[in-house]
């Protein structure tokens, strides 16, 4: 089998939540939530086998309600949480819980064929997030990105609420909180934890605005009015550029901020012909832009100009010569390199709502389109080698 070709994997219901599983470094992970009205959802804990291009799979029971997000704690490999619809009082809310993957079924004991996933386990509940006065929706859950798994925030309506989980994450203890006010919506529709300045900011999305908040004070820091002109959907952060930002959304464009400087973006992206869903930077190399769309298309671009590395690789290390002297390289000339369209990924019929860089294979990723299809693929063997050399 051609090794860029993608792997795919089908899911019996609607689904739209993914997430790599940050804390595993060393095998290939991805957790996929699904959205059913008429069945108990599911949790499918995908391990690809990257030699043999197969997938096993283990399914558990999300027995409380359709999923709307999910996220993996960054320090245990067996804690997840979840944003889900439930219905209290006859009216329907949006609320978030932390799981932990049974313990007879922990990650590493993943089942294969065709029996896998026959008979589910339920997740075990470790908690819930919600505070006494909190409103009927909660968007996200974001965990700190470089903690040990005790340090989670929730976007609750136009609530950003700070928790710190205790007792092996059986208790959430609210430390923190603030509140966006003024007109217009100002409910929250997604949210970044960054990774820079310590991880004390964090970066939210309400409409068309964006902002960033210092968490230990609980002020803003910088704000980005109409960011895009239509709904903002999604944030990240590049990894190894503290100040850079990106963001998608309905105007089908994703756009790439300096946090000091919000004025105009840096770069804009045009290529997707539907709302865009989901931005993602390479986690070791972030000249390689991910995103996905309801136009069903996911896009690798190379965003170089912008990136830790614009002009390639770094050339001054020491080179020996014949005899064995060593001497410094310098091109004193050497152009920014130029952006581009790197791959145009088709495998999906719906639209693409999730795409997410492995946490252990730098080179591979998977998206999920709403008919449940998972797919798998690889950045080109040429853009690789070409990155390394």
């Amino acid at each position: 089998m051609d090794d860029d070709a993608p792997v795919i994997y089908g899911i019996e219901f609607q689904a739209r939540t993914l997430t790599a599983q940050t804390a595993e470094t060393d095998a290939i992970r991805f957790i996929v939530g699904t959205q059913s009205l008429k069945h108990d959802n599911q949790v499918h804990l995908i391990d690809f086998d990257d030699e043999n291009n197969l997938i096993n799979k283990t399914v558990f029971f999300h027995h409380i309600g359709e999923i709307w997000h999910i996220s993996a704690s960054p320090a245990d490999l067996n804690i997840l949480s979840t944003c889900y619809n439930t219905c209290v009082d006859g009216k329907l809310q949006t609320r978030a819980a932390v799981w932990r993957i049974p313990r007879c079924a922990e990650v590493g004991e993943a089942e294969t064929g065709e029996d896998a996933g026959a008979n589910p386990l339920a997740l075990d509940l470790l908690c819930h997030l919600e505070s006494n006065n909190q409103t009927s929706t909660t968007s996200s859950v974001l965990w700190e990105p470089m903690g040990d798994g005790t340090k989670v925030i929730t976007l609750a309506d136009n609530h950003l609420l700070c928790w710190d989980l205790k007792e092996s994450s059986t208790e959430a203890v609210l430390s923190n909180s603030l509140s966006v006010e003024g007109k217009g919506q100002l409910r929250f529709t997604s949210g970044r934890w960054s990774p820079h300045h310590h991880c004390c900011q964090v970066a939210t999305a309400n409409d068309t605005t964006i902002r960033g908040w210092d968490i230990r004070t609980m002020s803003q820091v910088y704000c980005i009015d109409n960011a895009h002109g239509q709904l903002v959907r999604d944030l990240d952060f590049n990894p190894n550029k503290q100040y850079c930002l990106a963001s998608c959304g309905d105007d089908c464009r994703v756009k790439f901020w300096d946090t000091r400087n919000t004025t105009k973006p840096m770069k804009m992206l045009e290529d997707h012909s539907h709302w865009v869903w989901s931005v993602r930077y390479n986690h070791a190399h972030d000249q390689l832009v991910l995103s996905s769309s309801s136009d069903s298309r996911v896009i690798l671009s190379n965003m170089a100009s912008i990136s830790s590395e614009p002009f390639g690789p770094a050339m001054d290390e020491d080179d020996e010569d014949e005899e064995g002297t060593s001497e410094k390289r310098v091109d004193e000339k050497r152009e920014p390199l130029a952006d581009s369209i790197i791959a145009t990924y088709e495998e999906h019929e719906d639209s693409v709502y999730a795409v997410e860089w492995s946490s252990a294979d730098p080179w591979l990723f998977a998206s999920l389109s709403y008919d449940g299809r998972l797919v798998i693929n690889r950045v080109p063997r040429t853009v690789k080698y070409n990155i390394l050399l």
